[in-house]
């Protein structure tokens, strides 16, 4: 009897879930119905039976993190929320995709309570997942003392045949199969069908064997209606020693007329199929009905959450007094609150030195004061300097291993620092070629969107890295990645600047921070001569002036400053007075106040020179009408490094000779 009563109530808050869903969909009249029709009973029982939460506090940091990968079923994760008592009314429901409505047309994590990550990007939310369980898995081994679980939870993603069609999904998943994340529960909602039809159209792969051959624990429902099945299979998975993958076969838009077909994904049913299938539920035609019953059930959980998070609090103030020093790191790290320390402790550096080298020293001063740092590279480490010396790599058998080999896995390593950042607790980084950024773009989008503080390690900046060719010479990158906004690109001139903005990149808070690096060794600016590398932080400055009003401007970023610096010694023996603004971010610049930036840059000046090896499009606005643009606009050649930037024009002398040509 009280089987039935718990089916009873369970398939009430379960189309509670659906209706509110479907009657988002139809209010808007934009959306996608199908999966929450197909799946609301696989994120009710989620909820219910097993994540750990705390409705009223979504940022208490031992919950269990829920991911919905498939983001387009934005709608069902709202009905969800909303009806487990987090800060969802239902006005909020009915401004499903309207402006200003805390509940968009896919989730985004800064906007709506108990949304974990940002998804609609198909692959990105189970990349974030993976991020999720290991920042728990390190966080657990690094904190935790017997008796003390304080980091002690599980990651939770339902994703989409779409999710795993992309070829992020495989990469994700390789790793963390490698890495034997055991709390991780990958959900998979096996509907079959994808928009342009059958998922058979494009996709013949046993999934299942990819996942096993991939180092998961892996399981099937075939009756993916069977609450018990799903339940059981949740609870074998928590106790697996390894990533779990678990197959549950649905029907997309379940129990309505436009059931296992495509149009029932991403487009609203219409009023006449949305009642139909209302009646075939024996559920009320009233929009946004919700059972009181439904409510009382599902929102037991506020009460049990904040019981779970008092409990929490009382076994950390037990540890706090039995570990004080460990608890002291413990809060600093989930506030984000990471050491300065670490700045006066790095020599200067006073000999010429490629920046990825200088990036990597202070990589490994930094280390030793921030203990929960983590990164790695795209299996370039030794290329882009991103290895910690004095530390283990991250392994099964070492969760504390703070050098991450994520492989040739760019995207992964994109969405996987993500998770950490959603996580809280660490602070990532993560290094490719600069020319590579383009495999991991989606997830520094993403990362932008989200305000996630990550910091990418991008070198071998320009035609500078040599030999390698055009496959491997950055030309675009650098001005595509000043397109995305909330990303603040840094591009040093020197080993001293780089110290500088890994400090920026520390102390920002609100976005992630690319730091653009030379493969070629560069001199070390003299600041007693010129201005010091402390002006780094206000996007461009002057770094050499003239005497009075210069007759010329020249503007450089990287290792471009040092022929700007080769320009002004030319033109200034030619009675030509020249100021060198260095230019090492734009979007830092932006930030300075009008007084600041009409400063360095005097409208005044109309003779301006730019001096950057990549395409110069983003430069205009700084050149001005009558300004000089010396870029990169076509593909590099395979030769050394000096070698190409004397064959297209990126010498002090053919700079100085195009300025005199142009004005003189």
């Amino acid at each position: 009897m009280a089987e039935a009563s718990q089916r009873k109530i369970d398939e009430l808050v379960i189309n509670t879930i659906r209706f509110l869903s479907l009657d988002q969909v139809e209010r808007a009249k934009s959306g996608h119905p199908g999966m929450p029709l197909g799946a609301s009973h696989i994120v009710y029982l989620i909820y219910d039976r097993f994540l750990k939460f705390n409705p009223k506090n979504p940022s208490w940091f031992n919950r269990d993190r829920f991911v919905l990968s498939a983001g387009h079923a934005s709608a069902m994760l709202y009905a969800t929320l909303f009806v487990f008592g987090y800060d969802l009314t239902l006005e909020d429901l009915k401004n499903f995709r309207q402006l200003n409505s805390k509940t968009p047309g896919h989730p985004e994590s800064w906007l709506t309570p108990g949304v974990e990550a940002t998804t609609g990007p198909l692959g990105q939310g189970l990349g974030n997942g993976v991020g999720m369980a290991l920042a728990e898995r390190f966080l657990s081994h690094y904190f935790n003392r017997e008796g003390y679980p304080i980091v002690d939870h599980y990651t939770y993603v339902l994703c989409s045949d779409g999710d795993l069609m992309e070829g992020v999904s495989y990469e994700v998943a390789a790793l963390a199969g490698h890495l034997g994340l055991r709390k991780l529960i990958v959900i998979w909602d096996n509907n079959k069908i994808s928009i342009d039809g059958s998922t058979d159209l494009a996709w013949s792969e046993d999934v299942l064997k990819r996942f096993e051959a991939l180092g998961w624990d892996v399981q099937h429902i075939e009756d993916g209606y069977d609450l018990d099945k799903i339940e059981e299979a949740i609870k074998r998975a928590r106790e697996s020693d390894k990533p779990s993958f678990i197959s549950v076969r649905t029907h997309i838009g379940y129990g309505s007329p436009l059931q296992d077909t495509p149009k029932v994904h991403g487009a609203p049913m219409g009023r006449e199929n949305a009642l139909e299938t209302k009646e075939r539920f024996g559920w009320s035609k009233e929009d946004f009905y919700v059972p009181e019953e439904a409510l009382k059930y599902a929102r037991r959980h506020i009460e049990l959450g904040k019981r779970r998070e008092e409990e929490w609090n009382r076994l950390f103030e037990e540890y706090s007094r039995r570990y004080p020093d460990l608890a002291r790191e413990f809060k600093k790290a989930i506030e984000g609150e990471w050491s300065l320390d670490w700045y006066e402790k790095v020599e200067r550096f006073t000999e010429p030195v490629a920046t990825r080298k200088a990036s990597g020293k202070v990589l490994n001063v930094m280390a030793d004061y921030i203990p929960t740092m983590v990164g790695g590279s795209a299996d370039l480490s030794e290329s882009n300097n991103t290895i910690l010396k004095n530390y283990p790599a991250m392994s099964r058998e070492t969760p504390t291993g703070r050098n991450i080999h994520y492989g040739v896995r760019e995207h992964a390593m994109g969405t996987i620092m993500n998770g950490m950042a959603y996580h809280g607790g660490i602070l990532p980084y993560g290094g490719t070629f600069l020319v590579f950024s383009d495999y991991m773009r989606p997830s520094i989008r993403i990362a932008a969107m989200a305000g996630l503080q990550v910091v990418y390690v991008f070198t071998h900046d320009s035609i500078g890295l040599g030999e390698d060719g055009p496959t491997h010479q950055p030309v675009e990158q650098l001005p595509s990645l000043r397109l995305i906004p909330n990303l603040v690109v840094i591009r040093p001139a020197d080993a001293n600047e780089v110290k500088v903005a890994w400090k920026v990149a520390l102390q920002r808070k609100e976005g992630p921070t690319a730091l653009i690096l030379t493969r070629q060794s560069v001199p070390i600016i003299d600041r007693s001569r010129y201005a010091s590398e402390e002006n780094l932080v206000k996007g461009a400055y002057v770094l050499a002036d003239s005497e009075g009003k210069p007759d010329v401007l020249v503007m450089a970023s990287g290792s471009e400053v040092h022929v700007a610096l080769g320009v002004k010694e030319i033109l200034e023996d030619k009675g030509i007075k020249v100021r060198v603004v260095n230019f090492p971010s734009v979007e830092l610049f932006e930030k300075q106040s009008e007084e600041y930036r009409r400063e360095v840059l005097p409208p005044e000046v109309k003779r301006r020179v730019v001096i950057e090896a990549a395409r110069g499009s983003c430069w205009h606005k700084y050149a001005g009408e009558e300004g000089l643009i010396i870029s990169m606009e076509t593909f590099g050649k395979s030769a050394p490094g000096k070698v190409l930037f004397e064959h297209f024009g990126f010498s002090a002398e053919k700079v100085a000779e195009k300025i005199l040509n142009r004005w003189f």
